[in-house]
């Protein structure tokens, strides 16, 4: 019986609770603002976009962390993804282990790289030659050199609202009008760099039919994240996603599908698989190595002829194929293929996401839950979003709010109300039916005060 079910009979509760002990999470940002430009490194972490200082993780096990103050909390970050088996998985950290024995790294080859790669490849026919380098970021921007090596073309054309780590010529955002060279969004980044990658709205043919028309026969490559999952949960119409493949082979361009978040997220194949599409280049993210720092990006045999040393397209890092980053995810990738994981997963998150909707519909609240596979996003809106532009930025102060009593009832997510949740194999019912009212009780505060 789902908690909910009496809910739009049920008293609203609008009494927060305390907040959390930060005092030494706070002692350690205040010495970490000393080292680190803002205290951190990696910006999220700042917690510029919700309440107090900063937690700092100290350990985690299962779906749960702990901070500095000993305050636990039932995890949906997962480490914003890749701990699809929970923290500190047996089997994983097994794998570490074992491979610690005999050393940490080699810049060498190993056969632990041979053993991954084989169980990915086996098991993913949407590749047939993978390269390893150490995050999503590399993986990236490996993938438009190829692209532009392979095409011996220099223009990329991206999405607005999609984030595909901190590239150079992909840190950019839309200019103003339907098919824009991009602008930097960063210090550092020369225009010039920014003028080879053209961005355009999300969910838009007629854009992307103007962007060929405009500059035909300079497109390397489209770029588009599996399921856009860096600025709000944007899930895609197939119908998009396929028209994008067409109109890529039309033109002699590549469609690149950055799954560093949906790879081995929705299905160990992906959004590839999700969308039954065909791209020419995919990376992957840290999941791979079951939290350690990784990245691979894969293609057919014929276009990764082209990365050094077989071709010229040069690519090279002393730490791709780390020994132990292989070893853990030889640990959780096997799991991942055991018969059920994903059906297991999908259901879980359909249930939780599924009576957290139900409950803000009968309170009548202006709050929609976008899912997809084990990913979810909080939205204040009762609109179907899509594009970034239709996210409403004044609906991240009810964000705020919502993460703050969250916090303070042992529930643990993104500090962003654009980042996505996961729920992980390690989140069991009695967990979920605790952060569910957990989120109940946490909405009925956000829509009783006044965010004007």
């Amino acid at each position: 019986m789902s908690d909910h079910q009496n809910s739009n009979t049920s008293a609203v509760n609008t009494v927060s609770l305390p907040d959390i002990s930060r005092a030494k999470s706070s002692a350690l940002y205040e010495v970490a603002k000393g080292y680190f430009p803002g205290g951190v490194n990696s910006p999220v972490r700042a917690f510029k976009s919700v309440y107090g200082s900063p937690l700092f993780i100290e350990k985690g096990d299962g779906c749960f962390v702990w901070d500095a103050d000993g305050n636990r909390f039932i995890d949906f970050c997962c480490s914003w993804g890749p701990l699809i088996l929970g923290h500190n998985n047996p089997v994983v950290k097994e794998h570490v282990l074992k491979a610690i024995d005999n050393g940490m790294s080699f810049g060498a080859p190993t056969a632990l790289e041979n053993e991954l790669a084989s169980l990915i490849l086996s098991n993913n026919k949407k590749i047939e030659k993978i390269r390893f380098v150490s995050s999503g970021t590399e993986a990236v921007m490996s993938a438009i050199r190829l692209a532009r090596g392979y095409t011996k073309r220099d223009k990329i054309l991206k999405f607005d609202g999609c984030y595909h780590g901190h590239v150079d010529s992909l840190l950019v955002k839309a200019g103003s009008g339907l098919v824009t060279f991009g602008e930097t969004s960063s210090a550092g980044v020369p225009q010039s760099f920014a003028e080879e990658t053209v961005v355009i709205p999300l969910n838009d043919k007629d854009a992307v039919k103007a962007a060929f028309e405009q500059f035909k026969g300079e497109v390397a490559a489209i770029i588009i994240e599996g399921v856009p999952a860096n600025n709000g949960l944007l899930i895609q119409d197939k119908d998009f996603v396929h028209f994008l493949r067409d109109i890529t082979k039309e033109n002699g361009s590549l469609l690149i599908f950055d799954e560093v978040i949906t790879g081995f997220r929705l299905g160990f194949e992906g959004a590839a698989a999700y969308y039954d599409i065909n791209p020419d280049i995919i990376t992957y993210g840290k999941i791979i190595g079951g939290g350690m720092p990784v990245g691979a990006y894969g293609a057919s045999a014929e276009i990764m002829s082209n990365i050094s040393p077989e071709g010229s397209v040069y690519q090279a890092g002393t730490l791709s194929g780390n020994p132990v980053a292989m070893s853990a995810g030889i640990g959780q990738l096997s799991q991942l293929l055991k018969p059920g994981f994903y059906e297991d997963l999908l259901s879980k998150t359909t249930s939780f996401v599924g009576d957290i909707q139900n409950f803000a519909d009968e309170r009548g609240y202006g709050f929609k839950i976008f899912t997809i596979g084990s990913l979810f996003w909080f939205a204040f809106t009762d609109q179907h979003i899509q594009t970034a532009a239709a996210i409403d930025a004044s609906s991240m102060q009810y964000f705020k709010v919502l993460h703050r009593e969250l916090l303070n009832r042992g529930i643990y997510i993104g500090p962003s109300g654009y980042e996505v949740g996961f729920v992980s194999a390690a989140h069991s019912e009695v967990e979920l039916d605790i952060a569910k009212k957990a989120i109940f009780d946490s909405l009925d505060i956000v829509f009783s005060k006044d965010h004007a």
